[in-house]
Order: C-alpha cells, then sequence, then structure tokens
C-alpha cells in the first residue's frame, strides 16, 4: 500500500474521532473505567502479595542442637544445615546469646540473675526461601546429626500459602474478565459509532474498495482512543491511588501494613495501560466494523 494512501487512511481515522465527539469521549469513558476498575484490583494483589512476602520473609524456623554437644561442635553444623536447598540464611546462636534474647522480652532484669546459659541450647536461627516447602525442609533438618529438634510454624506457612494461591488466582480471573468485558463494551460502543456509516462502508464495499481499506480508517481511531483511554485511565489510577495510600498511611491501619508506593512501579503500569488499552482499541473496533463489511 503506498504511502499517500496510509496517509489517507490514517487521516480519515482522526477525523472520525473528532466528527462523532460524543461516542469518542463516551468510547474514552469507558476505557478509561475498565482499566481503572482493573488496575485497581491489581495493586491490591500486588500490595496484598508485597505484604505476604514480608510476612514469609520474618517466618523463621529454629533447629535446636543436642545438648550434649560442645559449641565448636555445634557451629560446625552449618555447612549441612546450609546446605539443605531451601535454606535462605542460617544464623548460629549461642546459649548465653539465646538467655539475652529471652530476658530482653521481660522489663524485670533481676528475674534471670540465677539463671544460667546452660539451660539454653545452642541453636540455628533459619530463613527459607519458599515457606510452602517449610514441612520437607523440617525433615531434612531433623535428619541431621547433631540436630534435636526442629519448631517450624506449619500451619501459619499453610495459612501464608493458601492465602497468596487465592489472591493471585482471584486477581488473575478479575484481570480476564475485565479484558474481555472492556473489549465487549469498547467494540459495542465503536458499533454505534460506526451504525451511522453504514450506508457510507455498503457503497465502499459496492465500488470496489477493500474490507483492509475500509477497517483501517477503524482502527486507528481504535488505536488512538484506546491509547488516550490508557493514558488518562493511569493518570487517574495514580491519583486514586495516591489518596486512598495517603489516608492508610495516615490512619490507624499505618502501623499495621504497609503499602508499596506508586512511583515504584508507575513505568510498568503506564506499559500495561497503554498496551492495553491499544489492543482493545484496535481489537474493538475491528470487532465492531465486521458485520458491516458483509455486502
Amino acid at each position: 500500500m503506498k504511502s499517500s494512501k496510509i496517509g489517507y487512511l490514517i487521516n480519515e481515522g482522526f477525523k472520525s474521532i473528532l466528527t462523532h465527539g460524543f461516542m469518542s469521549f463516551a468510547t474514552v469513558t469507558i476505557v478509561i473505567a475498565c482499566l481503572v476498575i482493573m488496575g485497581s484490583f491489581s495493586l491490591i494483589a500486588v500490595n496484598i502479595s508485597a505484604m505476604l512476602d514480608e510476612l514469609e520473609a520474618s517466618n523463621e524456623v529454629v533447629a535446636y542442637v543436642e545438648e550434649t554437644l560442645p559449641e565448636d561442635e555445634a557451629r560446625a553444623l552449618q555447612d549441612d544445615v546450609e546446605y539443605i536447598s531451601n535454606v535462605s540464611t542460617a544464623q548460629f546462636v549461642t546459649r548465653e546469646e539465646a538467655m539475652e534474647e529471652f530476658a530482653a522480652q521481660y522489663d524485670d532484669d533481676t528475674l534471670f540473675q540465677d539463671v544460667e546459659a546452660s539451660v539454653f541450647r545452642d541453636r540455628y536461627v533459619i530463613y527459607l526461601e519458599d515457606i510452602s516447602l517449610m514441612a520437607q525442609t523440617k525433615a531434612d533438618l531433623e535428619g541431621i546429626p547433631g540436630i534435636a529438634k526442629v519448631n517450624a510454624y506449619l500451619e501459619v506457612a499453610e495459612g501464608f500459602v493458601t492465602v497468596r494461591n487465592v489472591v493471585s488466582a482471584v486477581s488473575l480471573i478479575l484481570v480476564v474478565v475485565l479484558v474481555v468485558v472492556s473489549i465487549f463494551i469498547m467494540a459495542n460502543t465503536i458499533k454505534l459509532a460506526t451504525y451511522s456509516r453504514r450506508e457510507e462502508i455498503a457503497i465502499m464495499k459496492m465500488v470496489g474498495a477493500s474490507n483492509w481499506f475500509i477497517r483501517f480508517p477503524f482502527v486507528v481511531e481504535g488505536l488512538v482512543l484506546g491509547l488516550l483511554g490508557g493514558a488518562l485511565g493511569f493518570l487517574l489510577e495514580w491519583g486514586i491511588y495516591d489518596v486512598v495510600t495517603n489516608r492508610i498511611m495516615t490512619g490507624l491501619m499505618g502501623n499495621l501494613i504497609s503499602v508499596i508506593p506508586f512511583a515504584s512501579f508507575s513505568t510498568a503500569v503506564l506499559a500495561v495501560y497503554l498496551g492495553v488499552g491499544v489492543v482493545v482499541g484496535a481489537f474493538g473496533s475491528s470487532i465492531a466494523i465486521r458485520n458491516y463489511l458483509r455486502v
């Protein structure tokens, strides 16, 4: 196709946006609404996932060393502990350090004046790479000669894994549903705009215009409207996110939860919004005009 013809078709697409101003406005508004709803659910899921990751990172496993094992031999077990594949870090804690940490939990220091460190055990405080494998890791640690007991909060770990999987599944389903709904709504919105031009399309078909020649301006129109909707949706999402997160952080919940700053993933959100806007716009407009090409 010649460049002059492509330029003409692109120009027709832009002219159509201005000619059908109200429908163009409606289309952009629908794209913005769908993107903001989809983005809000996704950002909530991202923040929940980040909070779960923080909780998982603080979910430690404690491996107690045999009481009869001297400290030097207890320290020598570190290589065996760290050799286990799911172990991220393992910190050796002596009896004395364990007693100090325990005593620090109480305000009255005199309670432990007559307590000897020997009543405590040397231990390893262990953090895992994947808490869903905690049960297997616990069994592997208990299989190390010299390790007497392993404390692992399996119920808590299973709860974290369940919540994370549910959040991920629900988020994915919502995003897919909203994308499909966005395409459907936009296609029908553009279909209303093309309805008034059905006779024009029929005449173009009769004089020999190809389907692609007729379709191209509508695709350009959809691309521009989708791109505009994506950009405006991104700005609106940013504003809503900042307002909501500021209220959360300055309220009572601010001490309980942490929120990821929007700026940390703004580039990714912008790319997704523009990408979805363009895809939805182009695909929606292509679907909208399909029936009118059957002449």
